[in-house]
């Protein structure tokens, strides 16, 4: 399989939808689609279909479509979901709690190994099948455990310390829910920032603008 070492970021972002929308197929019982009908799926045009996926290689045939088993697997692997990366979660708020019991990890390509917070009204109990450690442990968990990211659900002003110590045990990768610049301070990190208020501005933009946009 051909593939292309400068695929830009909107087709990237676009392939999680791929794969949730074949998923919801699959599990319908739907063997083939048509790029003309996968693009009614995701709101693009067949031709918008065509080109994200000949990133990747050429998965259709001709005058049949897509085998629907086939390219969500193809695109299961693109995205890496069976890397099963080990991950941490810092912070066991309301946001970590809700983040921890509803992702479904292991069918996003992570294993939650471990979660901290400095709140010894938390450390101890249970979430989901883990439970919270205080921070004070991160060192020792560290060194003794290959992690590959870190899911960040504290508050901004909390994150530099915690940062530096995780970038110090080699941790270099991060799902950030803080609004802390990651990126600015280490360059060399790989960094997916969580937004919910923007996303929720972009809503009321749209409902502003509704006539201009429908």
């Amino acid at each position: 399989m051909s593939r292309n070492d400068n695929i830009s970021m909107s087709v990237i972002r676009r392939l999680p939808r791929y794969y949730r929308f074949l998923s919801e197929l699959n599990e319908q019982n739907i063997d083939k689609i048509s790029s003309t009908k996968l693009a009614e799926i995701m709101n693009v045009t067949a031709s918008q279909v065509r080109q994200d996926l000949n990133c990747f290689g050429g998965f259709g045939q001709q005058g049949y479509g897509y085998s629907v088993s086939q390219l969500k697997e193809e695109i299961q692997n693109i995205l890496g979901l069976n890397n099963n990366y080990k991950a941490i979660l810092i912070g066991a708020g309301n946001l970590g709690k809700a983040v921890a019991k509803h992702m479904n990890f292991e069918k996003l390509g992570f294993e939650l190994i471990a979660c901290f917070d400095c709140n010894e009204e938390k450390v101890g109990k249970k979430l989901n099948n883990l439970t919270i450690m205080h921070d004070s442990l991160l060192d020792e968990f560290c060194q003794n455990n290959k992690i590959n990211t870190a899911f960040l659900c504290i508050p901004r002003v909390c994150v530099e310390n915690v940062l530096d110590k995780l970038y110090g045990y080699g941790i270099k990768n991060y799902w950030n829910f803080s609004h802390y610049d990651i990126a600015r301070k280490y360059s060399d990190t790989l960094v997916e920032n969580v937004h919910l208020s923007d996303s929720l501005m972009t809503l009321c933009y749209k409902m502003n603008n509704r006539d201009k946009i429908l």
